[in-house]
């Protein structure tokens, strides 16, 4: 069965989506909306959707029934309406990281998606990445012991722009949700819901985050975690798991590793897994499920590996379910209680919208 896709919004990220599609041949890209006509037409022109496909409002492609699965590539503060818009017209969502802009939202984004009947999920494509996945496998074998201690940043210059979305408090803009939530959701996938967050932050002239750090410790094993996320500072956007045995180190990028560094018992591994390719035998294997073709070469780095997280979303609509056991709802709305938090300790409030 071929899953029919279509792409709401049209920024940088919706590009890379359109390009990783094409790792895998039950994906078709069919439709594309905006908020304008003529960028929907560019962004067709520059990924092959039909003129009759491409829709200068969000409403026209939710009334599109020849669409199984939309991918949500708006601006933060639109993620939530725009979820609710298309799981009410009857489609699958895949929603771009961060989920929502609070976890208000989000709860209300996974209530409805329940009583449509309708996949949701939130597109934190780190989950699906090759590192990832073997993070979690050494964790579940105990290579490096119990996790005591998850760290990770990510962070880097940017000129102040108010036009630009991460200057935008309007659009939900800011370094934690935009840099910082990878860390935070790192650390979530291992350690479970803090219970207690502790942030400190600096506020910039158009009212965002432009450089924080959040540390949240749990009550089982006493472990921490320590995430920073700056637009401010160039920082080493790197990750590390310490355990009671050992430590997995995730270089730059941590939110896309292309490598691992497993220092245990029996010694240092490096492990190689690149984020863009797929195994070396041309094959996708799905954890828990079965190994699909792929439609492009191990070398073909286009989309950077976000067609993982696809085939994630494919696998599971085919076996009959509608949300992600790797990147579960609940979780989703977790790390959003988190991220609330965060950012009510340095005094962060976005518009009501």
């Amino acid at each position: 069965m071929s899953y029919r896709w279509a792409i709401a919004g049209t920024g940088s990220i919706a590009h890379q989506f359109a390009a990783a599609l094409g790792h895998l041949p039950d994906a078709e890209l069919v439709a594309v909306g905006s908020r304008r006509q003529r960028t929907a037409d560019e962004f067709g022109d520059a990924h092959g959707i039909p003129p009759g496909r491409r829709y200068g409002s969000y409403e026209r492609l939710a009334a599109d029934d020849g669409v199984d699965v939309v991918y949500v590539a708006s601006p933060h503060s639109h993620h939530h309406s725009h979820t609710l818009l298309f799981l009410r017209a009857g489609r699958g969502v895949l929603c771009e990281k961060p989920f929502a802009v609070d976890a208000e939202q989000a709860a209300e984004m996974v209530a409805t998606a329940r009583a449509q009947g309708q996949f949701l999920m939130e597109a934190m494509w780190s989950r699906f990445l090759p590192a990832y996945v073997k993070i979690r496998e050494l964790v579940a074998a105990g290579t490096i012991g119990t996790v005591l201690a998850v760290e990770g940043d990510f962070g880097f210059p940017l000129p102040v722009d108010p036009t630009h979305r991460v200057f935008d408090l309007a659009q939900g803009g800011g370094a934690l949700l935009d840099l910082g939530v990878y860390p935070i959701s790192l650390a979530s996938m291992l350690l479970g819901e803090p219970a207690q967050v502790a942030a400190f932050g600096q506020l910039g002239s158009t009212g965002v985050d432009e450089h924080i750090a959040v540390l949240t410790s749990y009550r089982d094993g006493g472990a921490v975690a320590v995430a920073k996320a700056s637009l401010r500072a160039s920082l080493a956007c790197t990750g590390r798991i310490a355990g009671s045995a050992g430590s997995i180190e995730l270089p730059a990028f941590m939110h896309c590793p292309e490598e691992l560094v497993v220092r245990g018992r029996s010694g240092t591994e490096r492990l190689s897994l690149p984020a863009a390719s797929d195994s070396a035998d041309g094959s996708n294997p799905e954890p828990g499920g079965t190994d699909v073709p792929a439609r492009q070469g191990d070398g073909d780095r286009s989309g950077g590996g976000l067609h993982h997280q696809v085939r994630h979303v494919q696998s599971r609509l085919r076996a009959g379910h509608l949300d992600s056991d790797v990147m579960p709802l609940e979780e989703s709305v977790s790390v959003m209680r988190t991220l609330d938090a965060a950012r009510a300790q340095i005094g962060l409030r976005y518009p009501i919208i």
